[in-house]
């Protein structure tokens, strides 16, 4: 790939694997409980949980990175603690490019889980807790190895969001090549200077290439899971 690209394209290209990377892997875990919890809990909320799990597919890009920028912004509430008590730094961070891209693909994540766990017969996970199983262990042994797949193709579908995430990143963390600057933010920046249509090109190939890999892969393993589901 190195031959194909140059430096500035190589580089947009793995910091965007970087940041999606982190992205996907550090919301895993909240997506997987916050799934579970508007799947199968009944309490007091719960419309609201998911109302706001879902409100950056629908809010404008730009309007959660300004929001970002207010709240883990060096003046921010969330942003001065950080810095203060851990050192930690998000705006004008790739850190922080990580962690608008997590947002912006979490309710994809969630979604392809819930999904996943509301196919499994809640039957099979009552009927473990009866022999004495604790809940965590009814997860871990009966619902977990079920709705792996879907567990799968929401990361899937949350790599490929990073991945491609440009309104909220770019308002959040601009676009500093080196630091910040991911694979859509590099393509913006080269169609701007002239001459630089041929880069944006080959990064626009490379976006749509990774693009349908993860719809195909997600369509797959959403498959899966029906299948897995239906042998049971």
């Amino acid at each position: 790939m190195t031959g194909l690209l140059g430096p500035e394209e190589w580089q947009a290209v793995a910091l965007s694997l970087r940041v999606a990377f982190w992205a996907t892997l550090l919301s895993l875990p909240p997506g997987i409980a916050v799934a579970v919890a508007l799947a199968r809990g009944r309490f007091p909320g719960r419309q609201l949980l998911n109302v706001l799990v879902h409100l950056p597919l629908v809010l404008p890009p730009v309007v959660t990175g300004y929001l970002l920028l207010l709240t883990f912004g060096r003046r921010g509430p969330a942003g001065a603690f950080l810095a203060d008590t851990f050192g930690i730094v998000l705006a004008f961070r790739w850190t922080g490019a990580a962690l608008a891209a997590a947002i912006m693909g979490f309710p994809l994540m969630v979604r392809a889980i819930r999904l996943a766990v509301e196919a499994v017969d809640s039957r099979l996970e009552e009927a473990s807790a009866t022999l004495g199983a604790s809940p965590l262990r009814v997860f871990l042994t009966v619902t977990l190895p079920l709705i792996l797949p879907g567990v799968l193709a929401g990361a899937i579908l949350s790599f490929a969001k990073a991945m491609g995430e440009f309104g909220a990143t770019i308002t959040f963390v601009s676009n500093i090549p080196g630091e910040t600057q991911t694979l859509p933010s590099a393509i913006y920046a080269f169609l701007q200077v002239p001459g630089g249509e041929s880069a944006a090109l080959r990064l626009v190939l490379i976006s749509i290439a990774i693009a349908m890999l993860a719809l195909v892969a997600s369509e797959y393993l959403s498959r899966a899971v029906a299948r897995r589901i239906g042998a049971v």
